[in-house]
């Protein structure tokens, strides 16, 4: 569960990473780096289950409906964590001015009290 659910965030991130105009300077919201963060996740719940898969033979194919479960929250939570990490990139890199504009904002408006 956990590499279908990573695959299926990292295709979703690729296509509207893909259809983004890259001409469009207004438009960086940075999903490459999101990109990025969901297929390195995929390639290593695959190599998981490549491992996994060796160790258990067919066995791998029927998981208990706990494991399926337990997989699906440590999927999800990768998921959050990728979101979270893009997120801060995103307020650090400041594409659109925003917190900057924002905090000189309260700056002047402290200095003038």
């Amino acid at each position: 569960m956990t590499l279908l659910i990573t695959v299926f965030a990292a295709v979703i991130s690729t296509v509207i990473w893909y259809r983004r105009d890259p001409q469009d300077s207004k438009n960086d919201m940075k999903v490459g780096v999101l990109c990025w963060l969901f297929w390195g996740a995929s390639i290593m719940w695959l190599v998981d289950a490549v491992f996994e898969y060796i160790e258990l033979g067919a066995e791998y194919f029927s998981p208990s409906l706990k494991d399926m479960l337990n997989d699906s929250f440590l999927g999800l939570a990768v998921i959050a964590l990728a979101m979270i990490i893009w997120l801060i990139v995103l307020l650090i890199s400041d594409p659109r001015g925003r917190v900057r504009r924002a905090l000189f904002k309260k700056v002047s408006t402290a200095g003038k009290q």
